[in-house]
């Protein structure tokens, strides 16, 4: 099956299963006689109840417009291409210089990847690259030519007094530490990011293009060793997220209007240095989402970029939880920061408050059976495009991520998917513990997830 005949399946299932999920939750008959739904429902539940059960419906839509985004991704993009052809010989390709950040915690990882990816580069027929390593502590790494250990000083402070990882990547651009000249570009990898040919082609052909000063394309986390199955299954809606709502923003609107992501960012070097990572606090918990709203502000513009990058999900439940914990609170203080206009961030701060509610919006599965209101078509309707669209992200991201692993195995595929959909009650319960702990909890400090097999 070609990947244009796969596109048009998926499409039709998709379209399918939001409607059919719409008559399942009775979205277009008429309501049980048993069930008693009230014609006035002041007169039975008074005027505070019912303002706060239709607040508590209506929150439960601020997620709509990320789910629209993501059907519309879904839809208009193909993502089933396997193959990123290279639009011009790699040997005349930009500079590419492919920078890890990291406290130095795990030495070997960083060796052992950085001597994968190279020969990933070599394969690819890159010749124009370096490889540097930005660490808190010295790691040591064996002297090579397009290999570069930049070791922050304890000493080092930036002007806004940028702390973590946005300390360290502000110290790359410091006149007397960057080697890069503007017109280079910087290819941004986490410890365990492992890059593919397809990636590879991607980049090149975005840097070759130059439309743009900013890009970034999909990772995927169920490659090579599997450490937490539950977390893995449960990353497979980013992956669905990366293809939808981020694929879409970048290429009809050239914008990061959701924010991004932090690793496969990549970024030219003048357009970095002027935008830099120098934003206080407040942009150093969720760096790169911060970056990337200030970036949108200078008026920058931005690109999906083809291919695909493999990283691991979290090993723990408490790394699971600790890390998405540090998304929430790096966004909160993105979207109520003086530094970026609400117009700028209006789509982010949604997300945002979608998320946040989340505690109070899943109340609801209990709450509306036993406290019925009116029916509203459009208005229900779209609360069951909502879910939808949401588990059906669970099963395209077991598509995608999998992939490689049911090749020629239909029992398999469906052991991912039931697996997938199994996990959304631990997904919903942990999002609900990050928020609780994020809003309570202190919002000054940046957890490092563990993802060294080899100390697990």
């Amino acid at each position: 099956m070609n990947c244009e005949l796969k596109h048009a399946l998926h499409c039709a299932v998709l379209l399918t299963w939001i409607f059919g999920f719409a008559y399942f939750c009775g979205v277009f008959s008429e309501p049980d006689e048993a069930q008693d739904v009230p014609k006035n429902p002041i007169e039975r539940y008074g005027y505070f109840w019912t303002t706060f059960l239709l607040v508590l419906r209506l929150a439960s839509l601020l997620v709509l417009p990320q789910c629209l985004c993501n059907l519309l991704g879904l839809v208009l993009f193909n993502a089933f291409r396997e193959k990123v052809a290279l639009k011009a010989a790699p040997l005349l390709s930009p500079f590419v210089c492919f920078r890890v950040v990291t406290k130095g915690d795990f030495p070997l990882l960083v060796k052992e990847n950085i001597e994968e990816n190279m020969k990933m580069c070599y394969e690819a027929g890159m010749e124009n690259f370096i490889f540097e390593v930005v660490t808190d502590r010295a790691i040591n790494l064996a002297p090579q030519q397009r290999v570069r250990e930049v070791v922050v000083p304890t000493s080092y402070r930036t002007k806004s007094g940028a702390r973590f990882k946005a300390r360290a990547l502000q110290y790359c651009l410091e006149d007397d530490v960057n080697i890069l000249q503007d017109n280079d570009w910087i290819v941004h990898l986490d410890e365990e990011t492992i890059l593919t040919t397809n990636a590879i082609c991607g980049i090149l052909n975005f840097c070759e293009d130059g439309k743009h000063q900013f890009g970034q394309g999909v990772i995927t986390y169920a490659n090579g060793e599997i450490v937490n199955w539950l977390t893995t299954l449960s990353d497979s809606f980013r992956v669905a997220d990366d293809m939808g709502k981020l694929r879409l923003q970048f290429k009809l609107f050239h914008k990061p209007i959701f924010g991004w992501k932090g690793s496969f960012v990549v970024t030219q070097v003048a357009a970095e240095r002027s935008v830099s990572y120098d934003h206080g606090l407040e942009g150093s918990i969720a760096e790169d989402c911060f970056f990337s709203m200030v970036a949108m502000k200078h008026g920058f513009t931005f690109d999906f970029i083809e291919g695909e990058m493999h990283e691991k999900s979290p090993f723990t439940m408490w790394d699971f939880l600790q890390q998405r914990k540090r998304w929430l609170q790096g966004i909160l203080l993105t979207v109520h920061s003086r530094q970026i206009a609400l117009s700028h961030k209006l789509w982010l701060a949604l997300s945002l408050y979608a998320w946040a509610t989340m505690p109070v919006t899943t109340l609801q599965v209990f709450i509306c059976p036993l406290f019925p209101l009116p029916r509203c078509l459009p208005f229900d309707f779209a609360l069951s495009f909502v879910g939808a669209v949401n588990l059906y992200m669970y099963i395209f991201g077991v598509i995608k991520s999998f992939s490689h692993k049911y090749r020629n195995s239909t029992w398999r595929l469906i052991l991912y998917l039931v697996g997938a959909l199994l996990t959304i009650p631990f997904n919903i319960l942990i999002e609900n513990l990050a928020v609780l702990f994020g809003m309570l909890g202190r919002k000054d400090q940046f957890y490092v997830v563990n993802k060294d097999v080899q100390t697990v």
